[in-house]
């Protein structure tokens, strides 16, 4: 005999963003919305948290006062369809910590850090739409071969609304933009 597994209803449906805002935070807990659909979003493993942390920590000293980083809370890039990105660090304005839903205007910079089964979403996806939402700054986080993290940098390009590549920097992230930040990822 197997078990069926059957999805409760709502998503089957798009989900409106007033409907998602009355969810708990333990129902929005490991999923984004996209174009008003649910996507439930695996945990992450260990290192892929440890780096994600570690980028968020080593940010918020390089920032400064007037910004933020911190880990593990929904972006929402756009009201309808709904689309919630929880992205693996975000950097944004300090005044705005207790302002949610956070929106694009309010966010510097997102990382991602890809793990296995989440390549195409993000290097394309996800990119795709921060661009699209104005966020100024993206960074991608892979591991290479040897082990050690190699970071992608990107910048938006106001005109054309996608990002241009920045650095590539591999174990030590080094660069001025969005502001002057040096991060050693060797030791993780």
């Amino acid at each position: 005999m197997t078990a069926e597994m059957i999805a409760p209803a709502w998503m089957h449906s798009q989900i409106t963003a007033e409907q998602y805002d009355s969810w708990s935070a333990e129902q929005c807990a490991g999923i984004e919305i996209v174009d008003g659909m649910v996507v439930v979003t695996p945990s992450a493993a260990p290192r892929h948290n440890r780096v994600g942390r570690f980028l968020a920590n080593g940010l918020e000293l390089a920032a400064g006062p007037e910004w933020n980083a911190d880990t593990d809370f929904d972006v929402r890039l756009q009201d309808v369809p709904l689309t919630n990105r929880r992205p693996d660090v975000v950097v944004y304005r300090a005044d705005s910590i207790d302002m949610l839903p956070m929106r694009p205007e309010r966010v510097l910079l997102i990382v991602e850090v890809v793990s296995p089964g989440s390549e195409t979403t993000d290097r394309i996806v996800k990119a795709g739409q921060y661009a699209k939402a104005g966020i100024a700054f993206y960074w991608r986080v892979e591991r290479a071969a040897t082990g050690v993290p190699v970071v992608y940098t990107y910048v938006l390009d106001p005109a054309s609304g996608v990002y241009r590549d920045g650095d590539v920097c591999t174990g030590v992230i080094k660069t001025s933009l969005p502001f002057p930040v040096e991060i050693d990822l060797g030791s993780l």
